[in-house]
C-alpha cells in the first residue's frame, strides 16, 4: 500500500534531480563569469566571495521549488514538501541578502584601510559601515523570520489578532523594548554624526582607551593596559565624554614640575627644547615652558609639548619629565623644592633661618 501511495513521486523525483543538477551546473558556470568579471572590482570581488555559500543552495532550492509547483495537486505530501522546500528558500535568501549586505561592509572597509598616517577619513568610513551594516543584517533577518512563519497559518491568524490589538501591543512592547530601541536609534544617531569613530581615543568614566569595536548595542573600549570597557550605545547619546581624535589626532600634553624660587629658567627651557628636538614623539609644533603658579614653598613650572598623537605625546611627556629632573639633579640640585621656616629663640633674639631640602 505504502509504495503504491507513493509510486507517482517517481518521476517527479527524477526531474527534480535533473533540475537540481542542471541548476548546479548553471551555478557553477555563473560563478565562473562573475568572478572573472569581479576580478576588476575590489568591492564586488568581496561581495560575490561572500554570497557564493548562500548562492550555491539557492539554485537548487529555486530549480526544487519550480519543479514541486508543476507537480499535481493530488500527489501525496506534495504540500508539505512545497511548504518545506519554501522555508528553505526563505532562508536561503535571507543568508543571501545578509551575505551580500557583510560583503559591500567589508569591500568599502578594504577600500579604506586605518594603516594611512591619516586615516581619519578611513575610520570614518569605517565606523559608518559597521554600524549600518549590522544594522541592516538584523532587519533582513527580522523579515526573513516574519515572512516564514507568515507561511504557517496559525502565525497568519496569531498576527491577525496582534494587529486588532495593536494599540496595546505596541504600548507592552515599547515599553518592554525600550532600552533595545534606545540602542537602536543611539546606534542610527552615532553612525551617521559621528561623535567618535573606530580607533578614536576617548576617556570614559576616568578611562583612557581607544574605540576596538562598535556593535549594534554596544561599544567596546581597549583600555590602554588591555582591560576591556563595554559601554552601551545609548550611554554615549546621554552622557559627556571626551574624544582626543575628533577631527585630528595631534594634542597637547602637560608636564608639572614643582622647583625652588632659585632655579634659574632659560637653562630648563634649553634642556627641555633639546629633549623634545632629540626625541621622535615631538611633532615640532609647542615646546614652551611656564611657570603657573607660585606658592609660599615652591613655584610650579608646566612644559608644553605636542605630538601627533596622543600615545606619541604620553612617551614624550614621560621623556621630558625624567630629562627635566634629571638635569635639575645634575645642574641645580639646590633648587630642588624645599621647606623654609623661620625660628626664633626662646629670649626673643633675631631669628635665625633654616631651609631643609
Amino acid at each position: 500500500m505504502l509504495w503504491h501511495a507513493y509510486a507517482p513521486w517517481l518521476p517527479v523525483l527524477g526531474v527534480a534531480t535533473v533540475a537540481a543538477l542542471m541548476a548546479m551546473l548553471a551555478k557553477r558556470v555563473s560563478r565562473a563569469v562573475v568572478l572573472r568579471v569581479a576580478r576588476f572590482s575590489p568591492l564586488l570581488d568581496v561581495i560575490v566571495r561572500e554570497c557564493d555559500r548562500a548562492a550555491s543552495l539557492l539554485f537548487p532550492l529555486v530549480a526544487l521549488q519550480a519543479v514541486w509547483q508543476g507537480a499535481p495537486d493530488d500527489l501525496q505530501s506534495i504540500d508539505g514538501v512545497r511548504h518545506l522546500t519554501g522555508l528553505l528558500l526563505i532562508a536561503t535568501v535571507t543568508w543571501l541578502i545578509v551575505s551580500a549586505v557583510r560583503g559591500i561592509a567589508e569591500g568599502v572597509i578594504k577600500l579604506h584601510p586605518v594603516d594611512a598616517l591619516d586615516n581619519l577619513q578611513a575610520r570614518r568610513i569605517h565606523t559608518q559601515t559597521r554600524v549600518l551594516s549590522r544594522i541592516a543584517m538584523g532587519g533582513v533577518l527580522v523579515a526573513g523570520i516574519s515572512f516564514a512563519l507568515m507561511t504557517f497559518p496559525g502565525a497568519r491568524q496569531l498576527g491577525a489578532s496582534l494587529l486588532a490589538s495593536a494599540g496595546v501591543a505596541g504600548l507592552v512592547a515599547g515599553i518592554a523594548a525600550r532600552s533595545v530601541f534606545g540602542n537602536l536609534i543611539a546606534g542610527l544617531q552615532i553612525a551617521l554624526s559621528q561623535p567618535f569613530r573606530i580607533d578614536d581615543v576617548l576617556i570614559i568614566e576616568g578611562e583612557w582607551g581607544r574605540v576596538e569595536e562598535i556593535t549594534g548595542t554596544y561599544v567596546v573600549l581597549r583600555i590602554w593596559d588591555e582591560r576591556r570597557l563595554i559601554i552601551p550605545l545609548q550611554w554615549f547619546v546621554e552622557h559627556p565624554f571626551q574624544n582626543w581624535t575628533r577631527s585630528s589626532a595631534e594634542l597637547l600634553g602637560t608636564v608639572f614640575l614643582s622647583v625652588d624660587y632659585t632655579l634659574p629658567l632659560e637653562p630648563l627651557r634649553v634642556e627641555a627644547r633639546r629633549v623634545c628636538e632629540a626625541s621622535p614623539d615631538w611633532d615640532k609644533r609647542v615646546c614652551i615652558v611656564q611657570v603657573t603658579d607660585a606658592t609660599e614653598r615652591s613655584m610650579q613650572l608646566r612644559v608644553l609639548v605636542s605630538s601627533a598623537s596622543s600615545s606619541q605625546n604620553f612617551d614624550l611627556r614621560c621623556a621630558v619629565r625624567e630629562a627635566l629632573i634629571a638635569f635639575i639633579q645634575r645642574e641645580h640640585p639646590e633648587s630642588l623644592p624645599r621647606l623654609r621656616a623661620d625660628t626664633s629663640s626662646p629670649d626673643g633674639s633675631t631669628p635665625t633661618r633654616a631651609a631643609v631640602a
